[in-house]
């Protein structure tokens, strides 16, 4: 398996997190064809979640641990996206929509990383995760420039190779080498297949 590279985890200075900060907005400018401009930037779903997150990784790593974990929940609460303050986001990270996307405590996400709508992240479960040694690693690494398609899991301390694609509604539970794809099946079309309806 070829070694994933990412960015440092959030930086230890006020400027470098304001860096990090214009980064993302300009990433939702440049990458999302809904948004015209900067000033509609903002509105877009998922900023507000990555900022904070930005945010509280930083306090995180200062062990204000208690008060991260707050402004994330409250995060939560208002955008549907899910990220613990110690996972570690690289640069130009885009989430597209958003809602319900799960990112766990030992993830680490590459720079340039697409994420849509629905993207979990996560551990294989407490039953497991539980005997592992304090600080072992639970959740997926994941290389640069991979997109992870809506619906997408990925669990596991496993590793994404660089420039791989997670295809919509994939369930990934071992090591994906770089450029590779992780594809689910697709829908089998069934043509002559007629609808009942109830009689009103």
């Amino acid at each position: 398996m070829e070694r994933v590279t990412t960015a440092a985890p959030a930086p230890g200075t006020e400027l470098g997190l304001l860096r990090l900060c214009g980064e993302d907005w300009d990433t939702v400018v440049e990458r999302d064809p809904s948004i015209r401009g900067h000033v509609e930037g903002l509105l877009h779903p998922a900023l507000p979640a990555m900022w904070a997150h930005r945010v509280a990784h930083l306090l995180h790593n200062r062990g204000l641990r208690r008060t991260a974990r707050t402004l994330m929940l409250l995060v939560r609460a208002t955008t549907g996206v899910e990220i613990h303050p110690g996972a570690r986001l690289g640069r130009r990270v885009f989430i597209d929509h958003g809602t319900a996307v799960v990112i766990g405590e030992t993830a680490v996400v590459g720079d340039d990383v697409t994420i849509y709508h629905q993207v979990t992240l996560g551990a294989v479960g407490w039953w497991r995760d539980n005997l592992r040694p304090s600080g072992e690693r639970r959740h997926p690494v994941i290389g640069r420039n991979v997109v992870l398609g809506t619906g997408a899991t990925v669990l596991g301390p496993i590793s994404v190779g660089d420039d791989a694609v997670i295809g919509a509604c994939a369930l990934v539970v071992a090591d994906v080498p770089g450029r590779a794809a992780a594809l689910a099946p697709t829908a089998a079309v069934s043509t002559g297949h007629t609808l009942r309806r109830a009689a009103s």
